[in-house]
């Protein structure tokens, strides 16, 4: 997008951008720089931006405009979109900055308060549109999250700016870039990533420290600004997709063995069995295990204090709850073939059975012999 395409984008949009670009100079202007450099912006952003969108946001909110159009194809939409603003508004903040910068002469940019207003600006609007599109898509895959609470708030902002080589590989999302940007694009995700939780504040001076690629290569021009917004906030959009689809997944699979049994606290313990097959647990294993047990207690009132508190699971003990269990039989000539997965002879074996799928093929297996084992 240069900056003939950007005359020549819709009006609506432009309009919205510009609106949204005045907002946020008044947002900067009541920073301290003590807030720009401390990472501080970061948290009164969230307070102020973020919090009323979530308020007026919501599965409702998509339903009334979206009504029977799937999931996945308003995500690509919503991704699409966030896309065309962000590169709208780097074509209108760099036009500023040079500008800005042009007339200073030899100055550094960096302690320059127009241009750093200038910088602040562009920042916090892809900070902001890229955190509330990775909202939008938990919201769409009805993926819960309570930002009121710091861990969901932890995990929004990880989803929403943090993807590294390995994950556009995985993921496939590298696919949106053009060959000649990745060189620019691999700089902008390299260096430090969000993998510990230690504050809003730290997620701002990361977010702060990741942009300055902006202003490191002198007069960038309105071109590089435009392409790097629009390809880091498709980047963003599809990573988000990638990593709330899979929880969408998981949770379906909960939702399915919650509703199916008819002994929720024995399913819990089973679940757990099965997980703990290899000595392992991988990022679905855990997740799958936290929504069995968030569904449970708010489908069945079942809360187990004694699963909630154990170290080591012994299997004996397992079989125990279910014989006492009414209508379930476990005799191991019953079981199929390759089943449980921790009697497979190779570790690689066992990993491969993927517990998290592993539960819901027990349950399939057991329910085709007519021989339930949690699910009766």
């Amino acid at each position: 997008m240069t900056e003939a395409a950007i005359d020549a984008v819709d009006d609506g949009d432009r309009k919205l951008v510009e609106h949204e670009r005045a907002e946020l100079r008044d947002f900067i202007k009541g920073l301290s720089p003590d807030d720009i450099k401390s990472g501080g912006w970061f948290t009164k952003l969230v307070a102020q931006g973020l919090r009323s969108y979530t308020d007026k946001v919501d599965w409702q909110y998509f339903q009334e405009r979206y009504t029977g159009v799937p999931a996945d194809a308003v995500v690509d939409q919503r991704i699409k979109m966030a896309a065309r603003y962000a590169a709208l508004e780097g074509g209108l903040s760099a036009g500023a900055y040079t500008a800005t910068v042009g007339s200073l002469g030899g100055a550094s940019p960096a302690t320059v308060p127009a241009a750093v207003a200038t910088m602040m600006v562009d920042v916090a609007f892809i900070t902001r549109i890229q955190l509330r599109l990775a909202y939008d898509v938990a919201v769409l895959y009805r993926v819960p999250l309570d930002l009121s609470d710091p861990e969901d708030m932890w995990k929004l902002s990880r989803v929403a700016f943090t993807i590294k080589g390995g994950e556009m590989a995985r993921e496939g999302v590298a696919k949106a870039v053009p060959i000649m940007m990745w060189p620019l694009i691999k700089r902008f995700y390299s260096g430090a990533v969000l993998n510990a939780a230690r504050g809003l504040p730290f997620v701002g001076r990361f977010l702060l420290q990741r942009n300055i690629i902006k202003i490191g290569i002198p007069v960038v021009g309105v071109p590089l600004a435009v392409v790097m917004n629009r390809y880091t906030t498709l980047l963003a959009g599809r990573h988000a997709r990638a990593v709330f689809r899979n929880e969408a997944r998981v949770i379906e699979l909960a939702e399915g063995l919650s509703e199916r049994t008819r002994h929720p606290q024995s399913m819990l313990w089973v679940a757990w069995l099965v997980v703990m097959a290899d000595h392992g647990i991988a990022d679905d294993e855990a997740l799958l295990i936290r929504h069995l047990v968030r569904l449970v207690r708010d489908r069945h009132q079942v809360i187990d204090g004694r699963l909630e508190q154990l170290v080591d699971i012994d299997a004996s003990e397992v079989w125990r709850r279910l014989d006492a269990e009414p209508g379930t039989s476990l005799t191991s000539s019953r079981w199929p073939i390759g089943w449980p997965p921790w009697t497979a002879t190779s570790t690689s074996a066992r990993r491969h059975s993927s517990p998290s799928f592993a539960t819901a093929a027990v349950v399939a297996d057991r329910r085709r012999d007519s021989q339930p084992v949690f699910d009766s």
